[in-house]
């Protein structure tokens, strides 16, 4: 057996489409969605990104603004920013890229966040709506998991999950939204003993760790789907998840590919939700 790919790459250029045509017709009634991103300090990574989500805005008709501070910005001014972004009506969805400098609590500026502009899905408002099942914003990266799992007609409902990391960003929300599709869900962590005895159970496996080769084939039920969010580097330099993708591909009935899997279907959930934002606020 070998795994079919879930192409993250092809899957987020349909969402993209998708959301394209949506912001279109918001811009025919006169909304032109707009999603404003704060980028405080110069981290290498986090200025990568940023640049991506606004080629990424950009390209589906989405306006997206990205603000630029140093980092020795004081979080009163940073909070007082966001509370002008929350003030005004032009912009839909908020973003500030973490990591923060470390004299800012990530937590307080993230709560400061107007719940409905929150398009990354961090906020307690978020989390709750998320738990109880209400309408809100899902973080990105768990929601991209989801839609990758639906691309491949993959039933949940009684399947045996395992997510691997304990995370807010990715492996709680990820466990929340895999119960409300009524799959049996064990969290685990790269710590937990005999990881392997919990893994070779499950249907589908999220490994979001941060740990090269945590996951791999022995621990694999055959056919199983194998979703890895992991982001590391090889002996080479080259990018890879924290699954053991060449050896595991070979027992799985699925598996997403780093990069080209999940890093993708964030990004294009990001879109989804500011432009979901949007209509919220012109219903």
């Amino acid at each position: 057996m070998t795994a079919q790919l879930i192409d993250g790459n092809a899957l987020s250029k349909q969402v993209r489409a998708e959301v394209a045509h949506r912001i279109a017709e918001l811009k025919a009634r006169g909304v032109q969605p707009r999603l404003s991103i704060i980028l405080v300090g110069d981290d290498p990574a986090s200025q990568v990104y940023t640049r991506h989500k606004v080629n990424d805005s950009t390209e589906t008709g989405l306006a997206a603004t990205l603000e630029r501070y140093p980092a020795d910005l004081s979080e009163a001014d940073l909070l007082a920013r966001i509370r002008a972004l929350n003030a005004d009506d032009s912009v839909h969805g908020i973003l500030v890229q973490l990591p923060l400098p470390r004299h800012m609590d990530a937590h307080r500026v993230i709560e400061t966040i107007s719940p409905a502009k929150d398009v990354d899905g961090f906020h307690v408002a978020s989390a709750g709506a998320l738990l109880v099942g209400q309408p809100g914003f899902w973080p990105c990266t768990p929601y991209g998991c989801m839609k990758m799992l639906e691309s491949i007609g993959f039933g949940l409902r009684g399947k045996h999950a395992v997510v691997i990391g304990r995370s807010n960003i990715v492996g709680k929300p990820m466990a929340l939204m895999l119960l409300q599709k009524n799959a049996t869900v064990t969290i685990c962590h790269s710590a937990t003993p005999d990881l392997g005895a919990f893994t070779r159970q499950a249907d589908v496996i999220v490994a979001a760790v941060g740990r090269r080769n945590l996951v791999t084939a022995d621990m694999v039920k055959p056919g199983a789907v194998v979703i890895d969010v992991g982001m590391n580097r090889d002996d080479a330099g080259r990018l890879c998840g924290d699954v053991d993708f060449e050896g595991v591909r070979q027992v799985a009935g699925w598996i997403t590919p780093v990069p080209g899997g999940v890093g993708p279907m964030t990004r294009a959930m990001l879109l989804v939700n500011t432009l979901e934002a949007a209509e919220r606020a012109t219903a």
